[in-house]
Protein backbone atom coordinates (compact mmCIF):
# COMPACT_ATOMS: atom_id res chain seq x y z
CA UNK A 1 0.00 0.00 0.00
CA UNK A 2 1.56 3.47 -0.96
CA UNK A 3 0.29 6.93 0.36
CA UNK A 4 -0.95 9.99 -1.42
CA UNK A 5 -0.31 8.72 -4.85
CA UNK A 6 -1.62 10.65 -8.12
CA UNK A 7 -4.20 8.83 -9.76
CA UNK A 8 -3.30 10.70 -13.32
CA UNK A 9 -2.03 7.38 -15.00
CA UNK A 10 -5.22 5.36 -13.30
CA UNK A 11 -8.14 7.76 -14.73
CA UNK A 12 -8.44 8.38 -18.68
CA UNK A 13 -10.57 12.26 -17.86
CA UNK A 14 -6.11 12.41 -16.76
CA UNK A 15 -7.20 14.22 -13.37
CA UNK A 16 -4.61 14.74 -11.66
CA UNK A 17 -5.93 13.75 -8.64
CA UNK A 18 -3.93 12.45 -5.52
CA UNK A 19 -5.72 9.58 -3.29
CA UNK A 20 -4.56 9.14 0.45
CA UNK A 21 -3.72 5.70 -0.13
CA UNK A 22 -3.37 3.50 -2.81
CA UNK A 23 -3.53 -0.64 -3.28
CA UNK A 24 -2.72 -2.83 -6.29
CA UNK A 25 -4.26 -6.27 -6.09
CA UNK A 26 -3.21 -9.11 -7.76
CA UNK A 27 -4.88 -11.85 -5.91
CA UNK A 28 -7.27 -13.20 -3.77
CA UNK A 29 -4.71 -13.12 -0.94
CA UNK A 30 -3.69 -9.83 -1.62
CA UNK A 31 -7.36 -8.59 -1.49
CA UNK A 32 -7.92 -10.19 2.17
CA UNK A 33 -4.57 -8.93 3.44
CA UNK A 34 -5.93 -5.63 2.51
CA UNK A 35 -9.44 -5.77 4.37
CA UNK A 36 -7.41 -6.73 7.47
CA UNK A 37 -5.72 -3.42 7.54
CA UNK A 38 -6.45 -0.42 9.62
CA UNK A 39 -6.99 1.56 6.39
CA UNK A 40 -9.54 -0.73 4.84
CA UNK A 41 -11.73 -0.54 8.44
CA UNK A 42 -11.12 3.54 8.60
CA UNK A 43 -10.85 4.96 4.97
CA UNK A 44 -13.42 5.12 2.57
CA UNK A 45 -13.23 2.71 -0.27
CA UNK A 46 -13.15 2.95 -4.39
CA UNK A 47 -11.86 0.29 -6.41
CA UNK A 48 -10.95 1.28 -10.19
CA UNK A 49 -10.13 -0.84 -13.04
CA UNK A 50 -8.88 1.37 -16.26
CA UNK A 51 -10.62 4.43 -14.13
CA UNK A 52 -11.86 4.60 -17.95
CA UNK A 53 -16.05 5.24 -16.87
CA UNK A 54 -15.25 7.41 -13.54
CA UNK A 55 -14.85 11.30 -12.79
CA UNK A 56 -13.04 12.34 -9.37
CA UNK A 57 -15.10 15.55 -8.35
CA UNK A 58 -12.25 16.48 -6.11
CA UNK A 59 -8.47 17.01 -6.48
CA UNK A 60 -7.45 14.98 -3.46
CA UNK A 61 -9.43 11.29 -2.62
CA UNK A 62 -9.10 11.03 1.09
CA UNK A 63 -9.75 7.43 1.05
CA UNK A 64 -8.64 4.12 -0.20
CA UNK A 65 -8.39 3.41 -4.00
CA UNK A 66 -8.09 -0.31 -4.74
CA UNK A 67 -6.64 -1.09 -8.19
CA UNK A 68 -7.50 -4.56 -9.36
CA UNK A 69 -4.34 -5.70 -11.48
CA UNK A 70 -4.96 -9.49 -10.97
CA UNK A 71 -4.69 -11.70 -14.20
CA UNK A 72 -5.43 -14.94 -16.31
CA UNK A 73 -7.76 -16.00 -18.96
CA UNK A 74 -8.83 -20.07 -19.19
CA UNK A 75 -11.31 -21.81 -21.59
CA UNK A 76 -13.84 -24.88 -21.13
CA UNK A 77 -15.15 -26.26 -23.94
CA UNK A 78 -19.00 -27.07 -23.54
CA UNK A 79 -19.68 -28.83 -26.56
CA UNK A 80 -21.78 -27.69 -29.40
CA UNK A 81 -20.27 -24.97 -30.59
CA UNK A 82 -19.74 -23.33 -27.30
CA UNK A 83 -16.84 -22.17 -24.53
CA UNK A 84 -17.02 -20.80 -21.13
CA UNK A 85 -13.71 -18.15 -20.69
CA UNK A 86 -13.35 -17.32 -17.37
CA UNK A 87 -10.96 -13.91 -17.37
CA UNK A 88 -9.47 -12.26 -14.41
CA UNK A 89 -10.99 -8.90 -13.05
CA UNK A 90 -7.52 -6.99 -13.96
CA UNK A 91 -7.12 -8.35 -17.52
CA UNK A 92 -7.53 -5.45 -19.92
CA UNK A 93 -10.93 -5.28 -21.93
CA UNK A 94 -9.57 -4.15 -25.46
CA UNK A 95 -6.82 -7.39 -24.88
CA UNK A 96 -9.21 -9.67 -24.29
CA UNK A 97 -11.15 -9.77 -26.84
CA UNK A 98 -8.98 -9.20 -29.30
CA UNK A 99 -7.78 -12.69 -27.77
CA UNK A 100 -10.52 -14.36 -28.29
CA UNK A 101 -10.97 -13.03 -32.00
CA UNK A 102 -8.26 -14.76 -32.32
CA UNK A 103 -8.72 -18.01 -30.83
CA UNK A 104 -11.86 -17.57 -33.14
CA UNK A 105 -14.61 -17.23 -30.10
CA UNK A 106 -17.41 -14.84 -30.67
CA UNK A 107 -19.64 -13.03 -28.86
CA UNK A 108 -17.38 -9.83 -27.79
CA UNK A 109 -16.36 -8.54 -31.46
CA UNK A 110 -18.49 -6.35 -31.24
CA UNK A 111 -17.35 -4.95 -27.65
CA UNK A 112 -14.10 -4.49 -29.45
CA UNK A 113 -12.21 -1.18 -28.22
CA UNK A 114 -14.23 -0.25 -25.19
CA UNK A 115 -11.86 1.21 -22.56
CA UNK A 116 -11.40 -0.63 -18.81
CA UNK A 117 -11.07 -3.81 -17.22
CA UNK A 118 -12.80 -6.97 -17.38
CA UNK A 119 -14.21 -7.13 -13.99
CA UNK A 120 -15.78 -3.70 -14.86
CA UNK A 121 -17.97 -4.95 -17.60
CA UNK A 122 -20.36 -6.59 -15.71
CA UNK A 123 -21.09 -3.37 -13.46
CA UNK A 124 -21.74 -0.51 -16.59
CA UNK A 125 -23.31 -3.94 -18.36
CA UNK A 126 -21.26 -2.18 -20.94
CA UNK A 127 -22.62 -2.43 -24.70
CA UNK A 128 -22.21 -0.98 -28.34
CA UNK A 129 -22.85 -1.81 -31.67
CA UNK A 130 -26.09 -4.03 -31.08
CA UNK A 131 -24.16 -6.15 -27.74
CA UNK A 132 -24.20 -5.84 -24.20
CA UNK A 133 -22.17 -7.98 -21.95
CA UNK A 134 -25.25 -9.36 -20.64
CA UNK A 135 -25.63 -11.30 -23.90
CA UNK A 136 -22.80 -12.96 -23.50
CA UNK A 137 -22.34 -13.20 -19.76
CA UNK A 138 -22.59 -16.41 -17.56
CA UNK A 139 -21.29 -15.59 -14.08
CA UNK A 140 -18.97 -13.55 -12.18
CA UNK A 141 -17.14 -14.02 -8.61
CA UNK A 142 -16.99 -11.29 -6.43
CA UNK A 143 -15.73 -10.56 -2.75
CA UNK A 144 -18.16 -9.42 -0.44
CA UNK A 145 -16.32 -6.21 1.11
CA UNK A 146 -18.73 -6.84 4.04
CA UNK A 147 -18.39 -10.48 5.10
CA UNK A 148 -15.23 -11.57 3.20
CA UNK A 149 -16.50 -14.22 1.86
CA UNK A 150 -16.54 -15.34 -1.84
CA UNK A 151 -20.02 -14.77 -3.90
CA UNK A 152 -21.26 -15.96 -7.56
CA UNK A 153 -23.48 -13.90 -9.54
CA UNK A 154 -25.43 -15.55 -12.34
CA UNK A 155 -27.11 -13.52 -14.91
CA UNK A 156 -30.26 -13.15 -13.29
CA UNK A 157 -28.74 -12.13 -9.75
CA UNK A 158 -26.91 -8.92 -11.54
CA UNK A 159 -30.22 -7.21 -12.54
CA UNK A 160 -29.02 -5.97 -15.75
CA UNK A 161 -29.95 -2.69 -17.43
CA UNK A 162 -28.80 -0.33 -19.89
CA UNK A 163 -25.80 0.91 -18.47
CA UNK A 164 -26.33 -0.31 -14.87
CA UNK A 165 -26.36 -3.58 -13.22
CA UNK A 166 -27.07 -4.28 -9.55
CA UNK A 167 -23.46 -3.44 -8.47
CA UNK A 168 -24.68 -0.05 -9.68
CA UNK A 169 -27.78 0.41 -7.57
CA UNK A 170 -28.28 -1.94 -4.28
CA UNK A 171 -25.13 -2.99 -3.87
CA UNK A 172 -22.92 -0.38 -4.70
CA UNK A 173 -19.24 -0.65 -3.55
CA UNK A 174 -20.24 -3.77 -1.52
CA UNK A 175 -18.49 -6.38 -4.03
CA UNK A 176 -15.55 -6.55 -5.46
CA UNK A 177 -15.20 -8.63 -9.27
CA UNK A 178 -12.34 -10.89 -9.09
CA UNK A 179 -13.88 -12.65 -12.44
CA UNK A 180 -15.98 -13.44 -14.60
CA UNK A 181 -17.31 -15.94 -17.12
CA UNK A 182 -18.40 -15.32 -20.54
CA UNK A 183 -20.30 -18.19 -22.85
CA UNK A 184 -19.27 -17.49 -25.97
CA UNK A 185 -19.55 -19.40 -29.69
CA UNK A 186 -17.38 -21.35 -31.84
CA UNK A 187 -19.49 -20.62 -34.74
CA UNK A 188 -19.85 -17.16 -36.32
CA UNK A 189 -23.08 -15.55 -37.08
CA UNK A 190 -22.24 -11.53 -37.12
CA UNK A 191 -24.70 -9.06 -35.34
CA UNK A 192 -24.31 -6.14 -38.07
CA UNK A 193 -27.77 -4.71 -37.08
CA UNK A 194 -26.19 -1.67 -36.83
CA UNK A 195 -25.84 0.27 -40.38
CA UNK A 196 -22.28 1.40 -39.86
CA UNK A 197 -20.82 -1.78 -39.48
CA UNK A 198 -21.97 -2.82 -43.04
CA UNK A 199 -21.12 0.50 -44.01
CA UNK A 200 -17.34 -0.10 -42.66
CA UNK A 201 -17.10 -3.78 -44.42
CA UNK A 202 -18.02 -2.85 -47.48
CA UNK A 203 -14.88 0.50 -47.66
CA UNK A 204 -13.06 -2.51 -46.31
CA UNK A 205 -14.72 -4.23 -49.33
CA UNK A 206 -15.39 -7.49 -47.47
CA UNK A 207 -18.63 -9.60 -48.74
CA UNK A 208 -18.71 -12.07 -46.21
CA UNK A 209 -17.39 -10.74 -43.12
CA UNK A 210 -15.71 -12.89 -40.42
CA UNK A 211 -15.21 -12.48 -36.55
CA UNK A 212 -11.85 -10.51 -37.28
CA UNK A 213 -13.79 -8.47 -40.00
CA UNK A 214 -16.49 -7.16 -37.69
CA UNK A 215 -13.80 -6.49 -34.94
CA UNK A 216 -11.64 -4.72 -37.59
CA UNK A 217 -14.41 -2.98 -38.81
CA UNK A 218 -15.43 -1.67 -35.48
CA UNK A 219 -12.24 -0.59 -34.07
CA UNK A 220 -11.88 1.84 -37.45
CA UNK A 221 -15.39 3.33 -36.79
CA UNK A 222 -14.79 3.78 -33.00
CA UNK A 223 -11.18 5.60 -34.31
CA UNK A 224 -12.97 7.92 -36.46
CA UNK A 225 -15.40 9.24 -33.69
CA UNK A 226 -13.47 8.55 -30.76
CA UNK A 227 -10.42 10.56 -29.24
CA UNK A 228 -8.14 8.16 -27.52
CA UNK A 229 -7.76 8.70 -24.35
CA UNK A 230 -3.96 8.55 -24.10
CA UNK A 231 -4.19 11.56 -26.59
CA UNK A 232 -6.76 13.65 -24.91
CA UNK A 233 -8.31 12.90 -21.82
CA UNK A 234 -12.00 11.84 -21.59
CA UNK A 235 -14.34 8.44 -20.38
CA UNK A 236 -16.00 7.85 -23.49
CA UNK A 237 -19.63 8.57 -23.57
CA UNK A 238 -20.78 10.91 -20.74
CA UNK A 239 -23.92 10.55 -21.09
CA UNK A 240 -26.88 7.38 -21.66
CA UNK A 241 -28.79 7.49 -24.73
CA UNK A 242 -32.30 8.80 -22.99
CA UNK A 243 -35.22 6.16 -23.56
CA UNK A 244 -38.91 7.89 -23.94
CA UNK A 245 -42.33 6.25 -24.49
CA UNK A 246 -42.85 6.28 -28.37
CA UNK A 247 -45.72 8.84 -28.10
CA UNK A 248 -43.16 11.15 -26.92
CA UNK A 249 -41.44 10.52 -29.80
CA UNK A 250 -43.83 10.75 -32.19
CA UNK A 251 -44.38 14.40 -30.75
CA UNK A 252 -40.11 15.25 -31.30
CA UNK A 253 -40.39 14.19 -34.48
CA UNK A 254 -43.24 16.38 -35.24
CA UNK A 255 -41.51 19.23 -34.06
CA UNK A 256 -37.60 18.27 -34.74
CA UNK A 257 -36.87 16.64 -38.04
CA UNK A 258 -33.75 14.49 -38.35
CA UNK A 259 -33.95 13.15 -34.45
CA UNK A 260 -32.87 9.68 -34.20
CA UNK A 261 -34.89 7.10 -32.47
CA UNK A 262 -34.13 3.26 -32.18
CA UNK A 263 -37.45 1.22 -31.20
CA UNK A 264 -36.63 -0.85 -27.72
CA UNK A 265 -38.71 -2.68 -25.84
CA UNK A 266 -42.64 -1.74 -24.13
CA UNK A 267 -43.04 0.59 -26.81
CA UNK A 268 -40.10 2.63 -26.36
CA UNK A 269 -37.81 4.31 -27.95
CA UNK A 270 -33.79 5.05 -27.14
CA UNK A 271 -32.76 8.55 -28.67
CA UNK A 272 -29.00 9.73 -29.78
CA UNK A 273 -27.95 11.96 -26.75
CA UNK A 274 -25.52 12.77 -29.33
CA UNK A 275 -27.66 14.09 -31.53
CA UNK A 276 -29.86 15.97 -28.86
CA UNK A 277 -26.33 17.62 -27.63
CA UNK A 278 -24.97 18.72 -30.81
CA UNK A 279 -28.38 20.14 -31.56
CA UNK A 280 -28.37 22.02 -28.73
CA UNK A 281 -25.39 23.55 -30.10
CA UNK A 282 -22.34 21.97 -27.99
CA UNK A 283 -20.62 20.00 -30.56
CA UNK A 284 -17.13 20.92 -30.21
CA UNK A 285 -17.49 23.73 -28.16
CA UNK A 286 -14.88 24.26 -25.36
CA UNK A 287 -15.02 26.13 -22.11
CA UNK A 288 -11.25 26.74 -20.85
CA UNK A 289 -9.94 23.13 -20.69
CA UNK A 290 -13.35 21.36 -20.44
CA UNK A 291 -15.01 20.86 -23.95
CA UNK A 292 -17.26 18.54 -25.85
CA UNK A 293 -15.79 16.48 -28.86
CA UNK A 294 -15.46 17.93 -32.24
CA UNK A 295 -16.36 14.31 -33.67
CA UNK A 296 -18.57 12.99 -31.40
CA UNK A 297 -21.15 14.87 -28.97
CA UNK A 298 -21.66 12.17 -26.73
CA UNK A 299 -17.51 13.06 -25.55
CA UNK A 300 -16.33 15.26 -22.91
CA UNK A 301 -12.68 15.52 -22.82
CA UNK A 302 -9.95 17.55 -20.90
CA UNK A 303 -7.87 19.69 -22.98
CA UNK A 304 -5.05 19.47 -20.72
CA UNK A 305 -5.75 21.31 -17.18
CA UNK A 306 -9.44 20.73 -16.32
CA UNK A 307 -10.62 19.80 -12.79
CA UNK A 308 -13.50 17.18 -12.19
CA UNK A 309 -15.50 19.88 -10.86
CA UNK A 310 -14.73 21.81 -13.79
CA UNK A 311 -16.15 18.65 -16.09
CA UNK A 312 -18.88 18.25 -13.86
CA UNK A 313 -19.95 21.81 -14.74
CA UNK A 314 -20.13 21.76 -17.99
CA UNK A 315 -22.12 18.73 -18.42
CA UNK A 316 -24.54 20.03 -15.78
CA UNK A 317 -24.69 22.66 -17.92
CA UNK A 318 -24.93 20.72 -21.26
CA UNK A 319 -27.63 18.75 -19.52
CA UNK A 320 -29.48 21.83 -18.63
CA UNK A 321 -29.51 23.16 -22.51
CA UNK A 322 -30.81 19.78 -23.71
CA UNK A 323 -33.77 19.78 -21.40
CA UNK A 324 -34.52 23.46 -22.42
CA UNK A 325 -34.70 22.57 -25.77
CA UNK A 326 -36.13 19.08 -25.90
CA UNK A 327 -37.77 18.11 -22.42
CA UNK A 328 -35.46 15.28 -22.03
CA UNK A 329 -32.89 14.75 -19.35
CA UNK A 330 -30.30 13.31 -20.08
CA UNK A 331 -28.23 11.00 -17.60
CA UNK A 332 -24.94 11.06 -16.84
CA UNK A 333 -23.25 7.18 -17.80
CA UNK A 334 -19.99 8.45 -16.02
CA UNK A 335 -19.58 7.58 -12.13
CA UNK A 336 -19.39 10.82 -9.73
CA UNK A 337 -16.48 9.90 -7.43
Amino acid sequence: MRRNITLKPHNTFGLDVMAAYVASISDLRGLEQLRKSGVWQSERRVVLGGGSNCLFMDDYFEGLVILMNNKGVSVQDLGNGRVCVSAAAGEDWTSFVQRMVAAGYSGVENLSMIPGKVGAAPIQNIGAYGVELKDVFHKLHAFDTQTGQLVDFESKDCEFAYRSSIFKTTFKGRFIILSVDFILQTTYQPNLNYGAIRLELEHMGVVIPGIQDVSTAISNIRRSKLPDPMQIGNAGSFFKNPVVHELVFHDLQREFRGIAGFPEKDKTIKLAAGWLIEQAGWKGKRVGDVGVHQQQALVLVNYGNATGRDIFSFAMEIQQSVREKFGIQLEPEVNFI
